[in-house]
């Protein structure tokens, strides 16, 4: 169980995943999206690494370098050039304004804390923190994936919905290196199919917006 300054240092990191995901949240441009979900990411490869490092438990190294490499750099940069090479519009629309948005969010936060933390009265207090952190930062980007419009918000959304699933895992004991490899596996399938995905419906129908989209397919008249 960790204490003092081990304890600060482990909730501090596991804090700031969650407030990224407000900062997901409230912005409205896609790099800034980009930018924000990098910095939750290298939030996440901290806490794994503290974690690591404080339980003397090596194999949460591996994740640690999985989210730093895959997730803060290699998705951000592929997703910055898809971008670029594909001339989306920067701008994110939104199904509801930010504000109430946000205020969602707050629920949600509030929802999870009051679900983790009765159920988990026997736990230590840094694992029903970090799972109550976890389930908010998973409730939070599914928000984000049903308020957005735009393909690629959305599969961010998706992306930080992960990174929620990562700090429960390494709040309670850490994962085993056969699931680390798997989700690092699973995350780069994924990006590859998206990447895949918005290529061709960019060349289909000239727009990555979920709302013009709908149209196609007869929805909206």
């Amino acid at each position: 169980m960790l204490r003092g300054l081990e304890f600060d240092i482990a909730h501090l990191f596991s804090s700031s995943v969650l407030i990224l995901s407000f900062g997901l949240l409230y912005q409205r441009r896609l790099f800034g999206v980009l930018q924000i979900y990098a910095l939750q990411a290298l939030a996440v490869a901290c806490a794994a690494a503290w974690q690591a490092y404080a339980q003397a438990y090596p194999q949460l190294y591996v994740t640690a370098a999985i989210a730093l490499v895959f997730k803060a750099i290699v998705i951000p940069v592929a997703f910055h050039h898809i971008v670029l090479r594909l001339h989306i519009h920067r701008e994110i629309e939104t199904v509801v304004g930010v504000n109430m948005t946000l205020l969602f969010g707050v629920a949600l936060v509030a929802l999870s804390i009051l679900l983790v933390l009765p159920m988990t009265t026997t736990s230590g207090n840094l694992t029903r923190e970090n799972l109550a952190l976890a389930l908010s930062v998973l409730l939070l980007g599914l928000l984000m994936m049903i308020s957005r419009r735009n393909a690629v918000s959305q599969v961010i959304g998706f992306l930080s919905l992960e990174n929620g699933l990562i700090l429960a895992a390494i709040g309670v004991k850490g994962m085993p290196f056969v699931v680390e490899m798997s989700v690092a596996f699973s995350v780069l399938v994924a990006f590859i199919v998206f990447g895949m995905f918005f290529f061709r419906i960019r060349e289909r129908f000239d727009t990555l917006d979920v709302h013009y989209l709908e149209a196609f397919r007869g929805e909206r008249h």
